[in-house]
């Protein structure tokens, strides 16, 4: 099965059918082929803050496990015993020892390697010729860092992973390689959505909503200051003009240093495909992780980071959680439409639509990935 190439190349047509939407089976499907089959997020860094500190993540039903070593690598494991299988770690924790196994109690080293195996020769022994600890560490998933996000390869065989980054990285390199300093609890949040994941991609990636779901937003970051962006792997939009007002005095956080004339009053907000909504500013940037619960179900898990660790400081609290209340409020008021389109594809009349030459770009642009993706493993989403 593939989809209908020919629907590829028609200038505004939608290449994806409601089903990519609406089939519990497809979409079991593409998280094995699309998800599983490259480069996605699945976490923060400072979800492991500190070494010792470990964080179960679930990718769909996908056990994994974060976990930051003695020497503070970040690495990322299938959270799971070599044993039996048994999930290994149910919640952040940081661990003052070894990660050991709830069930028969095999204990792991932070760097995947299986250090204890009691009783696993019989009461009292603990080594058995059959049993090779040195092979049966934890298993380890292909992993890495950028921007404050973690990025697996489940499948093992993507390319690197500077080269999937590579065209948003030069795009950014104003904020590749800088410090970045992760806010608390008050700036990080979750917002469930009863939506395709993909819907909510395809909302973030333009800016024509803007005056009616986001007049607040659209008051200092107008439509017509919005330009498309298209770049290999991911779209989006950019801003000439973000103006928000914090504070009644005018006071600001601190920002990046040597930055660019663009950005003094630009911004830029990508989604890097499948699932990373990011977006980048002259004083903080954040990301908006995407993970599919179900084909109609979608958890956005938001962190937000700043440019100068004086932003974490009590002079700049109050500015902190002003911000981090502007995007909560700017995401929840996406929640509506996101879900207002996916009830709309149950609606078998409809062809799937048509996009705006001049404001969809960004749009069309993830619809054919996902499409090349769909062609290229089998699957049809026609």
């Amino acid at each position: 099965m593939a989809i209908a190439v020919e629907r590829l190349t028609e200038r505004g047509r939608v290449p994806l059918g409601n089903r990519c939407y609406t089939d519990p089976d497809f979409f079991a499907h593409e998280l094995d082929r699309v998800w599983g089959g490259g480069w996605c997020c699945i976490g923060f860094a400072a979800d492991v803050p500190e070494p010792g500190s470990v964080a179960p993540i679930g990718l769909g039903r996908r056990p994994l496990l974060l976990a930051r070593d003695r020497d503070g690598r970040l690495r990322v494991f299938w959270n799971v015993c070599r044993h039996r299988g048994m999930t290994l770690v149910e919640a952040p924790t940081r661990l003052k020892g070894a990660i050991r196994c709830p069930y028969h109690s095999w204990c792991y080293a932070l760097d995947g390697t299986l250090k204890a195996t009691p009783h696993v020769g019989g009461p009292g022994r603990s080594s058995d010729p059959a049993i090779d600890r040195a092979a049966l560490g934890l298993v380890e998933v292909r992993s890495a860092e950028w921007l404050g996000c973690v990025f697996v390869d489940l499948s093992g065989t993507a390319p690197p992973f500077a080269e999937f980054i590579a065209p948003l990285a030069r795009r950014w390199a104003d904020f590749a390689d800088r410090p970045l300093f992760a806010g608390g609890a008050d700036c990080r949040f979750t917002l469930e959505v009863e939506t395709n994941w993909k819907l909510a991609v395809e909302n973030y990636c333009e800016s024509y909503h803007l005056p009616w779901v986001h007049p607040g937003l659209n008051s200092y970051s107008r439509l017509e200051d919005h330009y498309d962006i298209v770049e290999t792997g991911c779209s989006g939009q950019g801003t000439r003009a973000y103006r928000p007002m914090l504070a009644a005095d005018g006071s600001r956080l601190p920002r990046f240093a040597g930055l660019g004339s663009q950005w003094d009053e630009g911004a830029e907000y990508v989604a890097l495909y499948p699932n990373l909504l990011l977006g980048v500013h002259k004083d903080h940037t954040f990301a908006l992780r995407l993970d599919p619960l179900a084909v109609d179900r979608t958890a956005e898990h938001v962190a937000l980071w700043f440019a100068d660790g004086r932003a974490l400081d009590a002079d700049h609290a109050s500015l902190r959680e002003a911000l981090a209340r502007l995007w909560r409020e700017v995401f929840a008021e996406d929640i509506g439409v996101v879900e207002g389109m996916q009830r709309g594809r149950h609606a078998t009349g409809f062809d799937g639509g048509v996009l705006s030459p001049a404001m969809d770009g960004a749009t069309r642009a993830f619809h054919l990935w996902v499409a090349e993706r769909y062609r290229t493993t089998g699957l049809d989403g026609g």
